[in-house]
């Protein structure tokens, strides 16, 4: 690639939080320019603890009407018991308050697609990932009204 000069290319494999909130502003500028006025891009997480430490949860982001769940995790010992499909009620219900109509997740097939499916999650794509398994995308609706 050619670089105007005084142009650098770097790769930072940990950037500073404010360095990524730099691209992350740029891009949201571009967006509001282009569609005025839509749901901000919004970060959530919803922890279980005990005695200070982190048992499981669920964090991800709300934007432009979509919840993504980005990590879901639970302790082996909580699974099972209905804790995973109470935080994702939980995840659902604060996307609505924030005016989400769908819910979006990524999984891979060693992970949890069947735990979306019972959950009301459909897929709509999938990706090899050899040499282990496949990264499966699924979607919600959270709204009558949703696309």
């Amino acid at each position: 690639m050619d670089l105007p000069p005084g142009l650098i290319l770097s790769l930072e494999e940990s950037p500073p939080e404010a360095d990524l909130d730099v691209l992350a502003d740029g891009l949201e500028a571009f967006n509001e320019a282009a569609w005025p006025g839509h749901l901000p891009w919004q970060a959530f997480a919803l922890m279980l603890r005990e005695d200070g430490r982190i048992r499981g949860g669920i964090a991800g982001e709300s934007y432009c009407g979509w919840l993504f769940i980005r990590f879901f995790w639970l302790e082996e010992a909580l699974r099972r018991g209905g804790l995973g499909a109470g935080l994702i009620d939980a995840a659902e219900a604060e996307a609505r308050r924030r005016g989400c109509h769908s819910a979006y997740v990524d999984t891979f097939n060693f992970q949890a697609p069947e735990f979306y499916r019972s959950q009301g999650y459909a897929e709509f794509a999938r990706l090899p990932y050899p040499p282990r398994g496949e990264r499966i995308w699924l979607r919600k609706r959270l709204t009558e009204d949703a696309p």
